[in-house]
């Protein structure tokens, strides 16, 4: 059983706007917020001590785009934000840490540019995390629209290696469904590194995230259950407390 377990509210910024995906697919789109320093305060508000925030735009365009929208929440709420979505070069990780982020996460990057990812890592120890997005355990890039010939497993290590110090493990097949999160690929590669696994996509109800406080996940992200009112942040947060105090 692990000893911290982390609830990461999602924020997903399209034009401007805090928007749900559905298994990543931009014409399955739910506006959710028109502006996400809203979502940001609501789920600060509900206790959230990080935000897990995805520039789309930036993830399709390969550069961060919604940075002005981003460091305005960095600046005006006192909570931890970890960001992802279009980061392709030291000199965006660099302006994003400067701008208040306090992680950011290579996707693409990490399969394309592993130069990058090890640089990064070892600049910024402990503010780099690998985004690990599949289908089937097959690694995904460019905004998910792609599909690398790179395994799960073999990224986890890579990142495990570099020194990241986090993974994000997202089954694009569940993102955004409500169907329940990959418990089988979260506990495997969890137990496979030797950093935190933060888990991603479809968690539906509290029972999956106390479920996966004993996969060997040390986080997770939710996002359409919370928007839809499926979970209460609250309710999850107590619930976790009370789960990792037994």
């Amino acid at each position: 059983m692990i000893k911290e377990f982390e609830i990461y509210p999602a924020i997903d910024i399209r034009g401007g706007q805090a928007v749900r995906l559905s298994q990543g697919d931009f014409s399955r789109e739910v506006k959710y917020y028109e502006d996400p320093l809203e979502a940001a305060k609501h789920w600060l508000e509900s206790g959230a001590k990080w935000l897990h925030v995805v520039d789309l735009d930036g993830a399709r365009k390969g550069r961060p785009v919604n940075t002005d929208i981003i460091s305005q929440i960095c600046s005006s709420h006192p909570v931890k934000i970890q960001v992802g979505g279009g980061f392709r070069s030291m000199s965006d990780i660099e302006q994003a840490i400067e701008s208040g982020v306090d992680r950011v996460i290579l996707g693409t990057a990490a399969i394309k540019d592993q130069r990058l990812l090890k640089t990064a890592c070892k600049e910024f120890s402990n503010q780099i995390a690998v985004g690990i997005d599949a289908r089937a355990g097959i690694v995904a890039v460019d905004g998910w629209e792609n599909v690398s010939d790179t395994s799960t497993s073999l990224l986890g290590r890579v990142a495990s290696d570099f020194g990241a110090s986090a993974i994000i493990y997202t089954d694009i097949e569940r993102d955004g469904m409500l169907s329940g999160p990959n418990y089988t690929e979260t506990c495997k590669l969890a137990s496979s590194v030797r950093i935190p696994v933060i888990a991603s996509g479809g968690v539906c109800s509290i029972h999956d995230i106390k479920k996966l406080t004993s996969s060997g996940a040390a986080g997770v992200v939710v996002g359409r259950a919370l928007y839809t009112g499926d979970i209460d942040l609250k309710e999850a947060i107590t619930t976790v407390e009370a789960s990792l105090s037994c």
